[in-house]
């Protein structure tokens, strides 16, 4: 399984280490770190040293509660970064972004992929992916950044993530994208309970379409201090790379994460172990 851009061409046949890179000082886990570009440059190498293959460069906080950023401040946040990165590597660059501007914008610097936490579904995203050749990934996200852990509720979280992946990769190959430049997350966390998200993770197998890959995003979650009963960083990174683990087993191709060292050590060890097996296909 392989996942196709304009310019390079990711081996997914085991599972990859998506590095973030949050450009912005209000994320989550590391607002403000890395807002100097030399130091996010520095940042983005080392993750690669560290065994990421996909350097993923978001200029606006998605976290609940997030402010929305201007196009042209995001803009600014993440192009010299993206320029800098390509500068010295040729390693998989993502852009986090919903905004079909900086999308494009982003990869005429360079950029790979576009990584949308709303699935392509703003005017024009589904238009710039097609034209720019770049691969996306499409993620679920119940509600918008703002609202979206205001009680969730769902019928059958399972299914609708499900359908809603299904439908946006349906969408994309409609508009003319190939389906090798798709892969799809079910966006832990976004508009889900810890109850949703746990259901997510036990049917990881089914919830792809065919021969689409599969990417998790839980690093460093508010639901590993729920599930774990304590709020310091050791027990969400702890609860992060256990997922790793475990979402290799389930056939996951991508992994994205903050801490991109143990998460490539312990995919490495699913690997030994024979346990990164090849996602089954929910058809």
């Amino acid at each position: 399984m392989r996942l196709e851009s304009a310019e390079r061409s990711l081996d997914l046949r085991s599972p990859a280490v998506m590095g973030i890179l949050n450009v912005t000082p209000d994320s989550f886990s590391d607002g403000g770190r890395y807002t100097d570009t030399s130091a996010a440059v520095e940042r983005a190498l080392a993750m690669v040293e560290e065994g990421a293959r996909i350097v993923d460069v978001g200029g606006e906080s998605t976290r609940p509660g997030a402010a929305p950023v201007e196009i042209r401040d995001e803009l600014a946040r993440v192009l010299p970064v993206i320029e800098g990165i390509r500068a010295h590597s040729e390693v998989f660059i993502s852009i986090d972004t919903i905004k079909p501007e900086v999308m494009r914008a982003a990869c005429e610097a360079g950029a790979d992929l576009i990584n949308d936490v709303m699935g392509l579904r703003a005017e024009g995203a589904v238009e710039a992916l097609r034209d720019t050749g770049t691969a996306a990934c499409l993620m679920h996200m119940q509600g918008e950044p703002r609202t979206m852990q205001r009680a969730p509720r769902y019928d059958d979280v399972v299914a609708e993530v499900s359908a809603f992946l299904h439908a946006r990769v349906a969408a994309c190959v409609d508009a003319g994208v190939p389906r090798a430049r798709l892969c799809v997350d079910p966006g832990f966390g976004f508009g889900k309970t810890l109850e949703h998200n746990l259901a997510l993770m036990r049917a990881l197998a089914c919830l792809a379409p065919e021969d689409t890959p599969l990417l998790i995003g839980v690093s460093r979650k508010s639901m590993f201090a729920r599930l774990l009963g304590c709020d310091d960083m050791a027990a969400r990174i702890n609860g992060s790379v256990a997922a790793a683990f475990w979402a290799a087993t389930q056939g996951a191709r991508i992994i994205r994460t903050h801490d991109v060292r143990e998460t490539h050590q312990v995919l490495t060890l699913a690997g030994a172990l024979g346990a990164d097996r090849p996602m089954p296909q929910a058809g």
